[in-house]
């Protein structure tokens, strides 16, 4: 009578004990098992933190676990659970709330402010993945990751583009009027998107530690002003261009000018310095002369040239 009982009890433990306990690893996942609510670890500290302020440095300084690598079949006991995390590359567009699908414009577009208080919407993607070096942050630190990663990458972008000041070429510092046309925020933004995501990487280097999330990267790809403002931009932009046109012709008009008088100058010192050498070889000749025949020497060639130049008279004028 209880023997179908005892076999049932029986099966039911063989199921848990070997079908539920055992399990595997794919190979984009790492896994961490806790026991009694306790993840299995290798340290109580991590060594490779980042320079925490004092006040961060308990906050952040998470446990090292003991992650299990891909493969298997793999055994459990009944009372401990395997959380998987996915280490695979994953990207998201930098508006998205994962708290508010209605936020940015349904996480379309992210606002900011510039610093000359102009409302700016950025658009563009970040790169991200989980820290197989700092699971516990990911798992156990704090309850959603993902947000906070989001979070602490918006007050960033943000706080960057608030303060941000563009670097002005060498041509534009050399004239007040390009100075006085370059200010316009967007317009440094928009070329130096570069050095703004290098920036935004370096910032947010600090989510390893603190979230368990590394971000790879971040790719701000547009940046557009207000619809009401967009002509006047435009408009700016187009007198922004026509004045450096300007101011490049008149440069380079002075610019041929000023080689032309180099060129002039180079000229009339060569003729003159020409002309200053024949007169000093013709001093010397003379000098020779007065030495070797004398003064009769002298006044017999000064007689010969003057002989030498009546032959280009036209008139002689003689006074009485």
């Amino acid at each position: 009578m209880y023997m179908p009982f005892l076999i049932g009890v029986l099966l039911y433990i063989v199921y848990k004990l070997l079908f539920k306990s055992l399990y595997v690893i794919n190979q984009n996942e790492r896994a961490v098992k806790t026991v009694f609510g306790r993840a299995d670890r290798i340290k109580d500290t991590r060594d490779e933190t980042q320079a925490f302020r004092e006040d961060e440095k308990e906050r952040y300084n998470f446990p090292k676990l003991r992650v299990i690598q891909p493969g298997g079949p793999y055994f459990k006991l009944p009372w401990e659970k395997i959380h998987r995390v996915s280490v695979a590359t994953s990207t998201l567009d930098m508006a998205y709330d994962p708290e508010s699908p209605e936020a940015n414009k349904n996480n379309t577009v992210l606002e900011a402010v510039t610093k000359d208080q102009l409302n700016i919407e950025l658009s563009g993607q970040i790169r991200y993945r989980i820290s197989e070096n700092n699971i516990y942050a990911y798992l156990f630190g704090v309850k959603r990751p993902i947000a906070h990663v989001m979070g602490y990458f918006v007050s960033v972008l943000r706080e960057r583009i608030a303060n941000f000041e563009g670097k002005r070429s060498g041509e534009d510092s050399k004239d007040e009027i390009l100075q006085g046309a370059g200010s316009i925020s967007i317009n440094d933004l928009r070329k130096n998107l570069r050095d703004i995501n290098e920036h935004m990487d370096r910032e947010c280097s600090v989510s390893q530690d603190r979230y368990g999330v590394v971000l790879e990267a971040s790719l701000i790809t547009g940046i557009e002003p207000p619809k009401e403002v967009e002509a006047a931009l435009a408009a700016i932009n187009t007198a922004h261009n026509e004045v450096s046109s300007d101011i490049s012709l008149a440069q380079a008009a002075a610019d041929q000018k000023i080689v032309q008088s180099k060129r002039a100058v180079e000229i009339e010192t060569l003729k003159a310095e020409s002309e200053t050498e024949g007169l000093n070889l013709l001093f010397k000749e003379l000098e020779a002369l007065k030495k070797s025949g004398g003064e009769t020497a002298l006044k017999a060639y000064v007689k010969n040239a003057k002989l030498t130049l009546l032959d280009f008279t036209k008139s002689i004028y003689r006074k009485e």
